[in-house]
């Protein structure tokens, strides 16, 4: 196992493109860390200048302390598992499995045989090792493409976009699979997807990048809760989260909908910006006809006309459009696009209890949890209200999910990048709208 060091890492193409553009992360040694944006972002490229498959136009890649920019894949001792598996379809999956051992020449068959054999009980293939890959699912040649990989006793694993071609159900098999075997091994690990399901449920960390550039360095946790500008806060969380326009006066907000009041010292951090962007997701919404009524009192309420209603068994979807002056209309349009294409209409999607009887056309009126608001920057699209304790710039650290906690270091950080390059450091062990009154 080793750790990964990125440094001001660069990658222009012959038209002078920077695919990735001056990107610093440290994976520490036994960390899995997650490279996750749409489609476009540089993850890829990325992914391929560390194993050595894409030259690196400036900066340095450095993998158990040793600079690598110049060395071949094969001298770096890593591990890759494709999008496609990258099977030999004539071979069975032992001799697959097999394969990179006999490759090196410098081991016995005996002592093949056993490597193979433990990777084999490791996924649960036994049963498969004589057959070829066109009669396996796509999840069972996946766990032949990891289990190439396991045999090489390799310094670290990368995996790019490895569930990409399944089904819904296998992906979320071989999502857990992949967990697991990554705690098990406790091997140094980078994984591409723009699947924010799988960065959010596998990562120790995860990397948001928008056109080569580090938006974010974060555990999920801190990505999903503090997100430090407007992309990264739209492209983590389904339904993303709503942006509405805002004006601030004292500790009071603006919205469509009527005026809530926030706490003091997120209003005052927002001062000084005649409109706003404000950013608060569907599940701290709720009916407050069906919540206690004391808590009710204490918080914000509007009113407001509900167009759509989504019933889904455990859950309630209400969608209730709005109108947006052009200033906010203009960044929203622009995030759909770097968000690839995912739609960001001017409509509240508020979560609500599966119990609630509102239906499409009634009015409703809604509580919202006003801590949990983000004001944003219409014109940078920086989160003007993010938690300072939990954003710096430079280095971001997290103890690995199946590592003993080290001693502190101090508080979380991410590290972010809207318009340059960011850098971070892992130092852990491892449309009409309504009219509507506030209460």
């Amino acid at each position: 196992m080793a750790a990964i060091e990125m440094q001001n890492i660069v990658k222009k193409y012959g038209d002078g493109f920077p695919a990735v553009n001056d990107v610093s992360i440290d994976v520490a040694d036994g960390e899995f860390i997650i490279l996750v944006g749409p489609s476009g972002c540089g993850k890829s490229t990325l992914l391929r200048m560390i194993v050595g498959l894409e030259d690196i136009t400036s900066g340095d890649m450095r993998i158990g302390g040793e600079r690598v920019n110049d060395k071949a894949p094969r001298e770096r001792n890593l591990a890759m598992v494709f999008q496609n598996y990258a099977l030999y379809p004539h071979l069975s999956v032992y001799e697959n499995i097999a394969f990179p051992l006999r490759l090196s020449g410098n081991m016995s068959d005996s002592e093949i045989d056993a490597k193979v054999r433990e990777a084999s009980k490791t996924l649960e293939l036994d049963e498969h090792l004589d057959r070829k890959p066109g009669n396996l699912s796509g999840g069972q040649r996946q766990r032949v493409a990891m289990g190439r990989a396991i045999v090489r006793d390799a310094r670290a694993f990368l995996f790019d976009e490895p569930l990409s071609n399944l089904d819904a159900k296998l992906r979320g098999q071989m999502r857990t699979e992949i967990a697991r075997l990554q705690k098990r091994l406790g091997i140094t690990t980078v994984y591409v997807t723009h699947d924010q399901t799988e960065a959010m449920t596998l990562g120790d960390r995860v990397a948001v990048l928008k056109r080569g550039l580090l938006q974010q360095l974060a555990t999920p946790r801190e990505l999903y809760e503090n997100p430090v500008n407007l992309f990264v806060a739209g492209f983590i969380g389904s339904p993303p989260m709503n942006f509405l326009p805002a004006t601030v006066s004292g500790d009071t907000v603006e919205l469509p909908f009527g005026k809530v009041k926030i706490p003091r010292e997120k209003a005052d951090m927002a001062q000084g910006h005649e409109l706003l962007i404000a950013g608060i997701r569907p599940e701290y919404f709720e009916d407050a006809s069906v919540m206690d009524p004391a808590t009710v009192a204490e918080g914000s309420t509007f009113r407001a006309t509900v167009d759509v209603t989504e019933w889904l068994g455990s859950e309630q979807y209400a969608y209730i459009p709005f109108e947006a002056p052009p200033a906010v209309q203009a960044q929203l349009q622009q995030l759909e696009r770097d968000l690839d294409g995912e739609s960001l209409r001017t409509q509240l999607v508020v979560s609500i209890d599966s119990t609630s009887r509102v239906s499409d056309g009634e009015e409703i009126e809604l509580y919202v949890n006003v801590a949990k608001m983000h004001l944003f920057d219409p014109e940078s699209g920086d989160n003007l209200t993010v938690n300072a304790d939990s954003n710096g710039a430079g280095n971001g650290s997290g103890t690995p999910r199946h590592a003993a906690p080290a001693s502190s270091t101090g508080p979380e950080t991410s590290a972010t990048g809207t318009d340059t390059g960011a850098s971070a450091s892992g130092t852990g062990t491892t449309e009409s709208g309504t009219g509507a009154t506030a209460h």
